[in-house]
This record gives C-alpha cells, structure tokens and sequence, in this order.
C-alpha cells in the first residue's frame, strides 16, 4: 500500500455536549471506558498507518497526557496546536510540515466501524486529489448533503442544511484523503473550512472532488442524546465493536471486567455490563446495559438500566437510575429516582430521597439537597437542540423553556458578539410573557456593555426601521408571543440591517450560550438604558416620514380610494390609524385593540375578520379591504368585489400593477420571487426581470437592487423603504398603484394564464426525510432540474414540481405547476405514491 500518514482532528469545543465537556475534550468522552479518540486511533492502525498527527485546540494537554507520543499504541504521534481558529481546512493546513505524503483525515469524535481500506483503494485507483467519504443517515441536518454523479464526481454541497434543504440523504462523513499538493489552496492565516471555502475553491478551479460511499456504522457523537444512543447501539449489537476486558458468561447476559472489580455474588447482571478497573458493585444490584468506570462504588440494592457512570463515583444503597449519564466524582445519595433518565455532570452532590421528575441536566459542582423534586425548568428546554435558533428566532414555551435566567443568558450571548458600547434597539409586543422575557434579556445586553435603546410595545416593522436607519445602531431584538401556540414566545435578533441573524452571527450566540462564555464588563462600563418618550417619539416619527415621502398621498386622494383595514387586536393600532389619519385616506378600521383572548384564538378571527371585511366592502362599496395580521408583516387582500384573494392571485395583483408602474415609466423593474413560485405568467409581464432564488443567498447590496421582493403569497417588501416585509407599507403602495393607474383589484388578472397550481403537504416521518428527497433527486436527475431550496423538476417547459422538507412538522412541501387541474393531479398523485412508497420502504 502506497505510504500513508492521518490526521486526527480533536480541537472542538464540544459546545453541543455540554456539560459533559466541562474539564474534558470531546474526543476524551469515554466510551466503554475508553477515550473515544482511542477507537478512531485504533482504526488508523489497522490501516497499516505509524504516522498520526493530532490537531488540538480546546484542552490540549487532556489529550496529550494520555496518548503521549503514541508508543504505547505503536504509532508516532505529532501533536499540532494552532494559535488561533482556523477552521478544518486551515488547522490542517497548520500541519503542512508534517503531511508531505498522501494522508487521511478524521474526526477524534466519532464512532463508526467502516473498512477504511476501501476509501484509500478508490482514492487510488481514481487518482484522485481528494476524495470525501460519504454515507447515508436518517437525519442529515448536522451535516454536508452531497451530491455526486454515476462516478463518484461530486457535483454539489449543502453545508449543514435545514429541512427545508435537504435533498439527499448522503452526507459529508468528514472522513478525507488527501494529496499534499491540495495544501496550498489553503491560506496559511485566517478561518478556511473544508466545506464552505476549500471545495467550493477547489470546485472553481476545475479540481475534481471524489465521494466514497462507506457501508456500515457511523455516528457523529455529537450530543448528549447521541453519546447515550451510541452506547445503545453498541448494547444492541448494531455495530461491529470490540469491547475491551475479560468477558464472564452471566445467567441473563455478559459481563467484562476491565481490571480488578470487586462484584458481590448476587448481583444481577441482565443483556451487557463493563466494569472498570477497581469498581466495587454490592449486593443486591441489578445491572442491565450499563458502563461502570473506574473506581466506581454502587451500594446495595441499586437498579440501573441503560446509563453511563463514569469515574470516582459514588452511589448510594437503593437508587435507582435509567438512561442516565453519571459523569465523574459525583455522589448520589441513597434512595435517589430517575426512572426517566438525567444527566449528573462532575462533582455533582445529590441528597437522599431526591426525585428527578423528568430527563434534566444537572450541571457541574451542584448540589442537590435531600428530597429535592427536580424537574426540567432547571435546564434549556424538554431536550437538547442543536442550536437555540429555528428560522432565525428563539423559539419556546413562557416562563419554563424561556425563563428569566435563560433570556438573561442570550442577552448576554447577544451582548458579547458586539463591541462594548454598542447601541441595540429592544420592543415589544403587548403580551405579559414578552414584557417579562424582555427585561431579563436587557440585563444581560447591560452586563455586557450595550447602551440599549427600549422602545417599549412597538410593532416590530417600527423597531427594524430605526436599526436599518441608524448607522450607530448595531442591532436589535424583539419580543412576541407566538400565534401559533399562546403558551409560547418568539425572541427575535436582528443584525445592523434589521435582518435576522445570519447563520454565522446566530452560531456564535450559540456558541457563547451553550459554553456561558459571557463578556461581563467593569462595573464603570455596564450599560445604561435609555427608554424615554421623546427617544420613543422620534423613532415613530422617522418611520411615518419615511412612509410619507415614499408613498404618493396625493394621486391615493384625488382617487378618493376607500379601504378597510382589519388590526386583527394587533400592534399594528399603533402605526396604521396615524398614518391613514396623517395621509387623510378615507378609511374604516375594524379591531384597533389587544385583546388576549382573541388573540390566543388567531385562527377562528381569521376567519370572522376575513367575513367580515368582505361584507364591509361590498356593503359600502368600498375599493378593497386588507387584513394586517397582529405583528405587522402579514397581510391579506379583498377586492373591490369583497372577494378574498388566494395566494396566486395576491401575488399576481402586485405583479401585474409593478409590470403597468415600470410600463408607465418607461423602465424595467427588477422582482426576486421564491424558488417555487409560479412561472407560467412570466412572459406577461413585460416590464418585470424576475428572479427567483433564496433571499439569503444575496448580499444586502444586491437586495436593495431590487423594486419588489416577495413570498408566493404576495407579502411582500419594497426594498427603497425596507428589506423586510412590512404589511402597511406594502398596502399603501398597493393604494397608490391602484389609485395611480386608475384600476381596479377586481379587473387585474383577466389578461394573464389560467393554469393549475396547488400546494400540498405529505406527511413523512422527520428521520425518512433525507432519504425520500435523495430518491426523488434520482428521479430527477433524468430531467431538467434544480436543487435550489429544495428539488424542482420539470416533467417538461410547463408542467413541474417542487418538493421540500417542512423544517417545523413532519411533512414534506410540494407545490406543483400545472397546464390543468387533471395532469397536476395526476402528478400529484403519481409522486406522492412515489414518495409514501419510498417512506414505507426499509432500504
């Protein structure tokens, strides 16, 4: 075999596994007993590999102390700690002098029995420059979906992508061989990953990118919920693993003993159990699948199922323990319960007769005092999320998973990514929870130095106006209850734009949160908060200006448009009476008011509200009603026929009256429209460059190129007033087209095509998602086809579908485009036969 060296990469944080990382890297997290990082060694050695070099960063010296320089395991090992975080590609890169042959990199924090061998023979006999190795997995939202073609060519990435971006379920293992001459497209300064800088750079420059597709087990031990199922799977055979120590033939099972144990006679050993050297286990235990680490000590009469007890424990007579992870020098008191699993990081002290409730965390150094109920308000959540973000927001239940210590906590998460001194803009809606959220959440932006400006109940359009508007506003956040569940709140963080977090900024709140890595400035720096009227006042006055001179009042009077509005008890009371007032609109307004109860049954006065403007409008002869949903951002439209507008025709209105405004100017306007929006009217609107696409996929210079950014269903923004949709605004431009052009609602979509076009949901199980969306990329590869957003394909120049994975629910989004109603039917029901097939199948 052709002389290789490997790289191991063991400088992560480990930010997700918390606390289990407190004092120890997650390469150094014991599985069975030993270091998983061990286990990834020990395969580079059946490689017939002697020379390894180990990248460190986030406490070197745990791993350096107990691998040394690799003679006790027959290999070389040269240690690489950079200065700095220079991501994957350039820690690597950090390693140049010591990879001047052919190498193999892996990650120190995962488990998997793959024959390598097989990597390096197709890495070979492709001749390839690199090559990656892939696999296929059930829920491939942590990592690289890849793309190849028949020959293993890669063809496309999605780094880390949500639901709604999966199209494959074959992702990046972070498994790679590489020739060395691949180094020097690699900066010898500055952060340069593999996935989003070096094979889209190697992609450019016409440099072949190889995938392998590995057979067998792999898990990115990534999480505490991963670290407990991993030992799951190695209880239940699912993979091919050695386990190390003598094996003893139990009644109901086996036991290895790694060392000297001391086991008394009746205990009851059921399926596994690994007993660390010097562990004592006493009578009348049962242990059914459990690890217990070195020096251990479980007193008499205990159950525990399905857990991990690391080192230097101590537990108690009578507990009883299930799914739990015990971590080192933690004393468990007698009779403790945790039927439904908990996590006890080190040196935790817990006091007789103590009940865990539910699966809840406990975190280093604490101490819980006899007959204590802990249930899980103690922790973020009812379980473990990869990321505090979903969507760009802060989702989670009131006062219980959004506490008033856990929003102090991503204040200061927040208030850390800025330079001391920077302003931030706070508001909120009127709900109690929100009001709460927001001033445990400005006590941590103070800790940290911000200057924070607090514009008290205020639509949210209004707060990111002021960031967007301000040069020395730095950022902003909002608070407000969720629609959708009134138990719930939404915490939104807004950039120096006004635009939600992008996903590097969002991950470094993360980041700071989950590690609790907070600025906390001297007492003479803390911030100041600054929430008077005049401060307020002029914020609101900026925005109506900015309406006023954007929005032609006069054509919209001498029309002598009329219109109903419905506030739906919203904020939106505080913006939309003003400005129809100050642009004298003449003008009905239904619902200006909060109103809690209404409120917390949105979709039924969605209903009544849509009624009811309809019968306005038809009954006073009104030019058309619209309906602003209570924050301020959504809106729905009713013609001068009182007829509600669906969503294909909302976006058509607004379409249709931009093609007659840039037609009247002599000009054409640029329109951004989501992936999977009608097509078949394109050609109809003669004065419109439409582009389709994903709005973050465009810097902020190239959106405010655009004169119309809007979803399918017709919210929409208008990039000379905002980036953002903003429900008001959108309406009285719509006035003003209508009013300008002397048209009604009613009489715009005579002249465009009358096609078929439907969205669908299809349920489909979160785990099966990858894999239904990698069978329907095979299908579509066949055809024309585009993996923008999702998968798009066409059956031919009219007729297509496109297909996402809903990040939220367990369903897949189809919308599908159609010459009729029968063959987009037909497709319908074609593929999602197709598509209930593929989740049906076991393969």
């Amino acid at each position: 075999m052709q002389k290789m060296k490997a790289v191991i990469m063991a400088g992560g944080f480990g930010t997700r596994m918390q606390p289990l990382t407190h004092s120890t890297p997650k390469p150094m997290l014991p599985i069975f007993n030993r270091p998983m990082m061990e286990y990834v060694l020990k395969k580079i050695i059946s490689l017939g590999i002697n020379d390894v070099v180990v990248l460190l960063y986030f406490k070197p010296e745990v791993i350096r102390n107990y691998f040394k320089d690799g003679s006790d395991w027959n290999v070389n090992i040269h240690y690489v700690l950079p200065d700095g975080d220079y991501g994957t590609a350039g820690a690597v890169r950090q390693a140049k002098e010591f990879l001047n042959e052919p190498f193999i990199v892996l990650s120190g924090d995962v488990v998997t029995d793959f024959n390598l061998s097989n990597i390096l023979s197709f890495h070979k006999k492709k001749s390839s420059k690199i090559t990656i190795g892939l696999t296929s997995v059930e829920n491939p939202l942590q990592f690289g979906v890849v793309i190849t073609d028949e020959s293993g060519k890669i063809e496309k990435f999605v780094e880390k992508p949500t639901w709604g971006e999966v199209i494959s379920d074959t992702i990046n293992t972070g498994i790679y061989v590489i020739e060395p001459e691949i180094l020097d497209y690699i900066p010898p300064k500055g952060s340069f990953d593999f996935a989003k800088d070096l094979f889209p750079l190697l992609m450019r420059e016409g440099i072949e990118i190889m995938g392998y597709n590995l057979d067998g087990y792999w898990r990115d031990v990534g999480n505490p919920d991963s670290y407990r199922n991993v030992h799951k799977d190695i209880f239940l055979n699912r993979l091919n693993f050695e386990i190390e120590g003598r094996g003893i033939e139990q009644a109901e099972g086996e036991l290895y003993l790694d060392g000297d144990a001391f086991i008394s006679e009746n205990v009851r050993i059921v399926e596994k159990a690994m007993i660390g050297d010097g562990a004592r286990i006493e009578k009348g235990c049962l242990l059914n699948n459990v690890v217990v680490g070195k020096n251990a000590y479980i007193g008499p009469d205990c159950v525990i199922r399905n857990s991990i007890i690391w080192g230097n424990v101590k537990i108690e007579k009578g507990v009883f323990l299930d799914n739990a992870v015990v971590c080192n020098d933690v004393v468990i008191g007698k009779n403790v319960v945790a039927k439904a699993g908990v996590i006890l990081a080190e040196g935790v002290e817990v006091g007789q007769f103590s009940v865990f409730e539910q699966d809840v965390v406990v975190w280093p150094n604490k101490k819980i005092d006899a007959a204590s109920i802990v249930n899980n308000n103690v922790i973020w959540g009812s379980r473990y999320k990869n990321t505090l973000f979903e969507s760009g927001m802060i989702i989670g239940k009131s006062n219980v998973e959004i506490s008033c210590d856990v929003a102090c906590k991503i204040g200061e998460a927040f208030g850390s990514q800025l330079p001391v001194g920077s302003k931030v803009i706070v508001g909120r809606d009127y709900d109690r929870a929100p009001r709460m959220i927001k001033r445990a959440f400005v006590g941590g932006l103070l800790a940290t130095g911000m200057q924070v400006i607090d514009l008290r109940a205020v639509p949210p359009t209004v707060l990111r106006y002021a960031i967007a508007s301000d040069d020395s506003i730095m950022g902003g956040v909002y608070f407000k209850r969720d629609l959708s569940d009134p138990a719930s709140m939404e915490i939104l963080l807004f950039n120096e734009h006004g635009l939600k977090l992008e996903s590097s900024s969002s991950k470094a709140v993360d980041k700071a949160f989950f590690k609790e890595e907070f600025r906390r400035v001297d007492h003479t720096h803390i911030g100041r908060i600054t929430d008077n009227e005049l401060v307020i006042e002029e914020n609101y006055r900026n925005y109506f200006e900015s309406i006023e001179s954007l929005i032609d009042s006069k054509v919209i009077n001498e029309s002598r448009l009329k219109v109903a509005f419905d506030l739906m008890y919203g904020i939106s009371k505080e913006i939309v009476p003003k400005v129809l007032s100050d642009l004298r609109i003449d003008n009905i307004i239904l619902n200006a008011h909060f109103d809690e109860i209404k409120l917390s049954n949105l979709d039924y006065y969605e209903k009544k509200s849509k009624n009811d403007v309809s019968n306005i409008v038809k009954a006073l002869g009104l030019d058309l009603g619209i309906l602003i949903y209570p924050h301020g951002q959504r809106r729905t439209i009713i013609d001068d026929k009182g007829r509600v507008l669906d969503r294909m025709e909302s976006i058509n209105v607004m379409l249709e009256l931009m093609d007659i405004e840039a037609s009247a100017g002599g000009r054409k306007f640029n329109v951004l429209l989501p992936t999977w929006s009608p097509d078949l009217n394109d050609g109809y609107y003669k004065h419109l460059n439409i582009k389709r696409g994903k709005y973050t996929d465009f810097t902020i210079n190239e959106l405010k190129q655009f004169d119309l950014i809007s979803k399918v269903d017709g919210n929409c923004a208008f990039p000379s007033f905002s980036l953002y949709r903003d429900a008001l605004f959108a309406s009285l431009k719509l006035m003003e087209l209508l009013a300008k052009h002397n048209v009604k609602l009613s009489q715009l979509g005579n002249g465009i095509n009358h096609f078929f076009y439907k969205e669908f949901a299809i349920q489909c199980p979160q785990l099966k998602k990858g894999r239904v969306m990698k069978k329907f990329l095979e299908i579509a590869k066949s055809k024309r086809y585009s993996t923008v957003d999702g998968i798009k394909m066409w059956e031919d120049s009219i007729n297509w579908i496109f297909v996402m994975p809903n990040p939220y629910k367990e369903q897949l989004d189809v919308c599908i485009q159609a010459n009729d109603e029968k063959t987009g039917m037909e497709m319908f029901k074609h593929y999602c036969g197709l598509i209930k097939e593929c989740i049906k199948s076991n393969g």
